[in-house]
């Protein structure tokens, strides 16, 4: 059998989380991963450079590495604030290499080269650009780092320059791959950034490739205050301008009580599971016992070894029924 070739689109750690769980199987990985951060070291990089955000990439790269755990821990290292800005070293390596190459994507071929990823990382787009949101009321916030900051309901996000063009390798994966998964991660200033692009669409939508959403665990204040499950797959949907996800990750059981007491506090609640609604859009749901795992500090995040072995039992199930229906046809 061929070698699957998975396809994940996203930014921020949910995206990093999820590669380092997936990059233990015998899998083709290609990330392509958002570059319209602009908070922090990563912003400061991009506004004085001219550069598209790093540290999402930065991040990927990172979790994708085989090298010696040193090599890895020094990409990630970051100075104090007084020092250098408060910089990692991977943001600067990535910002030295864009001028030495004179392209950012070509900048991050040869980082992953020297950290000996797993696979492959695909910056969305080589230029820097803005992500925007218009709110319920029609004020129109610009900046990804200032868009959660309101309370404001999200009706849409869009990019400036609109007319923005991917990374042909990026266009090429999503049409070359098995499965295309998308999240868990910051649902419009994440995942919504890579699926807006207008090619980036048309390639999600005309692919054969499975279509995976794995969904956040708990709302997000600013961006899905009060949102189901089916409230995140018709966001993209809308955004994206077709129904297209075939299946959705997600958790189906309540969390411990005194766990979401905490969350209240910080204006998040679980993400209610409303599986009718989702059968009704035809989306698949998918859930395990085991998906969630607790962390010391009480915080609820994937278990990302059982998200990784459920995406590739999908990836797995999908190729063999791709490849039973053209054995088919064959002998039809």
């Amino acid at each position: 059998m061929k070698k699957l070739k998975v396809v994940l689109i996203g930014g921020g750690t949910g995206l990093s989380v999820l590669a380092r769980g997936l990059k233990e199987y015998q899998i083709d990985i290609t990330a392509i991963v958002t570059v319209a951060d602009d908070g922090g070291s990563t912003g400061k990089i991009r506004d004085v450079m001219d550069i598209p955000a790093p540290g999402d990439i930065r991040n990927v790269l990172a979790a994708l590495s085989d090298t010696e755990p040193m090599l890895e821990q020094l990409f990630q290292y970051r100075f104090e604030e007084e020092k250098i800005g408060g910089h990692s070293i991977g943001n600067l390596l990535l910002a030295a290499m864009t001028n030495i190459t004179n392209d950012f994507g070509h900048a991050v071929k040869e980082l992953s080269k020297i950290l000996n990823i797993k696979g492959q990382v695909i910056p969305s787009t080589t230029k820097s650009v803005v992500l925007n949101a218009v709110m319920s009321d029609g004020e129109i916030i610009v900046g990804e780092s200032n868009i959660p900051k309101t309370s404001k309901k999200i009706e849409k996000v869009f990019l400036t320059p609109e007319d923005i063009e991917p990374m042909k390798e990026a266009i090429d994966a999503i049409e070359e791959a098995d499965l295309i998964v998308m999240g868990p991660g910051s649902l419009y200033t994440s995942i919504m950034p890579n699926l807006i692009l207008n090619k980036v669409k048309d390639a999600i939508i005309n692919t054969e490739a499975e279509r995976l959403y794995v969904c956040n665990l708990m709302t997000q204040k600013g961006e899905t205050t009060g949102y189901s499950v089916s409230d995140h797959v018709k966001a993209i949907h809308d955004h994206v301008g077709e129904e297209f996800i075939d299946f959705v990750i997600c958790q189906n059981k309540r969390f411990n009580e005194e766990i979401l007491l905490r969350y209240e506090q910080e204006d998040a609640k679980q993400v209610e599971f409303d599986g009718d609604k989702l059968t009704e859009m035809g989306v698949q749901c998918i859930h395990d016992n085991n998906l969630v795992s607790i962390t010391p500090h009480q915080y609820i995040r994937h278990n990302n070894k059982v998200l990784a072995q459920l995406i590739y039992e999908i990836a797995l199930r999908e190729i063999s029924t791709i490849q039973y229906k053209k054995i088919n046809k064959l002998t039809i």
